[in-house]
């Protein structure tokens, strides 16, 4: 079948994604949280985190911690500072294994993106990068927050467009997320889930001007602004609170079916074209959502589903565990990708992606 491929030849070089070395079952944080926060919480709100950490869809996840205990005295101030070292830690270690399989040397990088939202400083991480990595002083950086778990995909087309300006440049397009500094044992049932969900990591990306890697060959998005209020971060004493609507899943299905008809409709591409698909696995209910409304089958789905048992939701950054899970597996010259993620906003993106 013929397809509107665009002309530009920016290719994703490499994909590497880390997390911290500390991990727990879910059955060891349920133990903790049960030993540690039962005159704090109430039943309802332990029969919630029962609930979740009991489901079998997560079966562990990483932290930025050297143990548990740092969760119980941890204040406002040592959790963003435990943020940005961390956020630096893992990023770096993601760069560096990027670069190493892109055969590209710090020196060579040209521009540098990115983003996050479980933490804000200023100045941003790039700054903190460039220093750790001493990279070009000269390098375009830039610092993204707002997106959410959808912000991954934003990025890298922010770096195809940095890469596409010259032949000679090379991007990194970096998702950081320690989620575990946004932790808060309150009795609000979203706040619970997401204590019971989500975990630690990085991913890093090398863009180039070369025929090698996976083609970005077209991006589409999508916002609902009447839907920000069932995924977003709120303020509570200086803090930030996770919310999450139950009828999440349901608006996930639906403008991930939107969203990829249209890209498809776009590129002259049929479903039944697509060999790989990379999803963000926001949690169970949205995946098997995302599986209804798509129209996909379980072995579609089946690197979606492996990245989040292993890891739990790692926000923005697990949509590239899925996409490096595949390419690790292995994928065929030729072969068709689709990379969807969903974040605040309500905001939804995909993009096409060539072997």
């Amino acid at each position: 079948m013929k397809t509107k491929e665009k002309t530009s030849c920016v290719h994703l070089a490499s994909v590497s994604t880390v997390v911290p070395s500390f991990s727990a079952t879910q059955q060891e944080t349920e133990i903790f949280t049960e030993k540690n926060y039962r005159g704090k919480i109430g039943e309802r709100g332990f029969n919630i985190m029962h609930k979740v950490l009991n489901h079998p869809s997560i079966q562990k996840r990483h932290y930025s911690v050297d143990n548990f205990e740092v969760f119980l005295n941890e204040d406002a101030d040592n959790k963003i500072k435990r943020f940005t070292d961390s956020a630096v830690e893992l990023s770096s270690k993601a760069i560096k294994e990027s670069l190493l399989k892109a055969e590209i040397s710090t020196k060579e990088v040209t521009a540098l993106v990115v983003n996050t939202c479980t933490g804000y400083i200023c100045p941003g991480i790039s700054t903190y990068l460039i220093e750790k990595l001493d990279l070009n002083k000269n390098i375009q950086s830039y610092d993204l927050v707002g997106s959410g778990c959808g912000g991954a995909i934003p990025n890298i087309k922010i770096c195809e467009a940095l890469a596409g300006e010259s032949t000679d440049n090379i991007v990194l397009s970096v998702s950081v997320e320690i989620c575990s500094s946004v932790l808060q044992m309150t009795n609000d049932p979203s706040q619970l889930v997401s204590n019971c969900i989500f975990g630690d990591g990085a991913s890093a990306s090398v863009l180039w001007n070369r025929p090698l890697g996976l083609k970005l060959v077209g991006i589409e998005s999508l916002y609902i602004p009447e839907y920000r209020e069932d995924i977003r971060f709120i303020h509570k004493d200086g803090q930030l609170h996770n919310k999450l609507s139950s009828r999440l899943p349901v608006l996930t299905g639906k403008a991930a079916s939107k969203l990829i008809d249209n890209l498809l409709r776009k590129s002259v591409l049929k479903k039944e074209d697509i060999k790989h698909w990379a999803f963000h696995p926001g949690g169970e209910n949205v995946i098997n959502a995302v599986k209804k409304e798509v129209g996909l089958n379980e072995e579609q789905l089946s690197h979606t589903r492996s990245v989040l048992s292993k890891y739990g939701n790692m926000s923005s950054p697990t949509v590239m565990f899925v996409l490096n899970e595949i390419l690790n597996k292995g994928v065929n010259v030729n072969d068709w990708l689709i990379a969807v993620s969903f974040g605040a906003g309500f905001s939804a993106h995909a993009y096409l992606l060539r072997v």
